[in-house]
């Protein structure tokens, strides 16, 4: 069947390729950084640490291929995490799809640039700070102001 529409306005997420899955991602590197997670009631807090294989500038991993080799933390995104209300940003591709919302104008699929996330504000390119001397217990000292799982206002930065 020969569908006119781009694969993210008809099919399920459960129902995509890994290409079409990976090609929903816009490159914002938010999944990277450190949160706390609490229990009781569940809370998700981002922070501003991020994976030290991502580079905090271009918000890729550096070790994309092997990422899930080479750090325990690092887990192959599923429908389950986009389930779990707060794990994800509102402006995630894959948050925004699972709710209705489909893609935003800035996503690389409909803008066909992959630096629009940034130019629109989405990422925390430069930002970042990495996790290599950071230790666990600390990182309620790094909170972002605006938690990117919570509707925030979209910040053009300058370029």
């Amino acid at each position: 069947m020969s569908h006119d529409l781009p694969f993210w306005k008809y099919k399920a997420l459960a129902r995509l390729s890994k290409e079409e899955w990976e090609s929903l991602c816009d490159g914002c590197g938010l999944c990277c950084l450190k949160k706390v997670i609490y229990e009781e009631p569940f809370e998700v807090k981002f922070t501003q640490v991020a994976c030290r294989y991502l580079d905090p500038t271009t918000c890729k991993c550096r070790d994309y291929g092997g990422r899930f080799n080479s750090r325990e933390e690092c887990l192959p995104l599923t429908l389950e995490h986009i389930k779990t209300p707060g794990l994800m940003p509102k402006s995630c591709a894959y948050q925004r799809i699972y709710e209705g919302a489909g893609l935003a104008d800035w996503h690389p699929l409909l803008s066909g640039d992959p630096d629009t996330v940034h130019q629109a504000g989405i990422s925390l390119s430069g930002q970042m700070i990495s996790e290599e001397g950071i230790n666990d217990e600390d990182l309620e000292k790094y909170f972002l102001q605006d938690q990117p799982n919570k509707s925030r206002r979209r910040k053009k930065r300058k370029a």
